[in-house]
């Protein structure tokens, strides 16, 4: 195995989880929530959510296996914040996906270019 693929597929091992975890609705809807609020304690999370707290916990417990949330004990209170390091991961993946679509792109744009030439050469 190459070393950049060896790197891509510990970058996706790592990233997975973070997928799998935005993947689904009312998680992404909390990270939105949580994003925009900054830190909020589960009774705020269901506010207006038309979910319960069990299942906000649920979820939250989810993000935060997943490196995306942590929280903090605040008396009586947990407080729930976004984790920044716990995006970073993916969004490194999502970059290198992006520079292999570049790549290509720009192997298939040369590809074209090349082949309108030759046959321009030959009318």
């Amino acid at each position: 195995m190459t070393r950049a693929l060896t790197t891509a597929t510990q970058r996706l091992t790592v990233a997975a989880p973070v997928f799998a975890a935005l993947g689904d609705p009312a998680r992404l809807r909390i990270v939105a929530r949580l994003c925009d609020a900054g830190p909020l304690s589960i009774v705020l999370l269901t506010q207006g959510a038309n979910i319960s707290r069990q299942a906000v916990t649920k979820h939250l417990r989810a993000l935060s296996d997943a490196g995306l949330v942590r929280n903090e004990r605040n008396g009586r209170e947990s407080v729930w914040r976004l984790e920044p390091q716990g995006f970073v991961a993916a969004q490194r993946y999502l970059g290198q996906i992006s520079d292999q679509w570049d790549q290509a792109l720009a192997r298939l744009s040369a590809f074209v270019e090349c082949d309108d030439s030759d046959s321009g050469a030959t009318r």
